[in-house]
C-alpha cells in the first residue's frame, strides 16, 4: 500500500523544501507543487511533494494514520477520537456516484 504523509515545510531553497512530520525531517523535491513558504503543509510520497494541503485537512490525514497505526498494533478499539471530522455525521455519495 502507497501512503502520502502530510509534512510542514520548515525551510526551502529552491525546488526543495526542507520539512517535518510525524517521522522526522526530510527534503522534499517540490517541482510538482512550485515554491512554497515555511509553514505550508505538503503530501509528501517518496521523497516529492505531491500536493499543497490546508492544515485542516493535514490534521485530519495525521489522526487517520494514528488510527491506522494503533489498529496495527493492537492499541484503541474505540476509533471516534481519531475521526471526530466523521463520528455523527451520515455519509455522502460525490456528485458522481449519485
Amino acid at each position: 500500500m502507497c501512503i502520502g504523509i502530510p509534512m510542514r515545510v520548515v525551510a526551502t531553497d529552491d525546488m526543495i523544501a526542507e520539512c517535518e512530520g510525524r517521522n522526522g525531517r526530510q527534503r522534499l523535491d517540490n517541482m510538482l507543487v512550485g515554491p512554497v513558504p515555511p509553514g505550508t503543509w505538503l503530501l509528501a510520497f517518496q521523497g516529492r511533494a505531491l500536493r499543497v494541503m490546508s492544515e485542516d485537512e493535514a490534521a485530519q490525514t495525521l489522526a487517520a494514520l494514528e488510527a491506522l497505526d494503533a489498529a496495527i498494533h493492537g492499541g484503541e478499539t474505540s476509533f471516534d477520537a481519531y475521526f471526530a471530522d466523521l463520528v455523527g455525521r451520515e455519509p455522502q455519495l460525490p456528485e458522481h456516484l449519485k
